[in-house]
C-alpha cells in the first residue's frame, strides 16, 4: 500500500514546513524530471532543524562556520526524506522550487522550470538509510501516478543536471537499489 497520497500538490502524510522560496512555473511548462539531491546541516550532521531553517530563510549565520555564506541563499526543495524516513514538504509540487540552480537536462536549461526536487538527508560520501530508499521509491511512484508527464527514465541526480558544479546525491547513492525498489 502506498501512503504517499498527493492532494492539491501536497503529500497528505508529510510534515509541512512551507518555504517562501518558490514561484510559479513558466506558462506551458510540464513536469518532466525528478531530481534527487542530498543535504545535511551542519555538514555530516543529521536530525537537526537547520535544513528547515535554510529553506525558510532563518538559518543563523553565526551558528556554524559554514553558515555565513549559505544563510544568504534563497533555496528550497519540494521535499526532504530524513534518515529516519520522515518526510517534510516545503513547496507544493505544482510550484517551482529553487533547488537546481544553473542546470540543464537532455539539452533543456533551467531544470527548476520542469522538475521536482527531492532532498535526502545525507552527504555525498556516506551511505543512505534503507528507509530513505524505500520512502524515495514510494514518493517517485506517487509523483508519476499524480503527474503523468513524469517518468522513471527521467529521474536524475543533481550531479547529472549540474555536472562539475554539484556532486550530490554522491558516490554512495545506489541507483540500482532505488530502481529495484520502484520495480517492486
Amino acid at each position: 500500500m502506498n501512503d504517499f497520497i498527493i492532494r492539491n500538490h501536497w503529500l497528505e502524510n508529510a510534515r509541512r514546513v512551507p518555504s517562501e522560496n518558490h514561484d510559479e512555473r513558466p506558462a506551458g511548462s510540464k513536469l518532466t524530471l525528478i531530481v534527487v539531491h542530498c543535504i545535511s546541516l551542519p555538514p555530516g550532521t543529521f536530525g537537526g532543524k537547520d535544513i528547515d531553517r535554510l529553506f525558510q530563510n532563518q538559518l543563523d549565520p553565526q551558528a556554524h562556520p559554514d553558515y555565513g555564506l549559505i544563510s544568504r541563499l534563497r533555496v528550497s526543495a519540494h521535499a526532504l526524506v530524513r534518515r529516519t524516513g520522515g518526510i517534510t514538504q516545503y513547496v507544493p509540487f505544482a510550484m517551482r522550487a529553487w533547488h537546481a540552480g544553473e542546470s540543464s537536462y537532455d539539452g533543456q536549461p533551467r531544470c527548476n522550470d520542469f522538475s521536482i526536487g527531492i532532498e535526502l538527508e545525507g552527504t555525498d560520501d556516506s551511505p543512505f538509510a534503507d528507509v530513505q530508499y524505500q520512502q524515495l521509491a514510494q514518493m517517485i511512484l506517487s509523483l508519476i501516478d499524480q503527474y503523468p508527464t513524469l517518468s522513471l527514465d527521467r529521474v536524475a541526480g543533481h550531479s547529472d543536471i549540474a555536472p562539475g558544479r554539484k556532486t550530490d546525491p554522491g558516490i554512495q547513492f545506489d541507483w540500482d537499489r532505488l530502481f529495484e525498489l520502484i520495480a517492486g
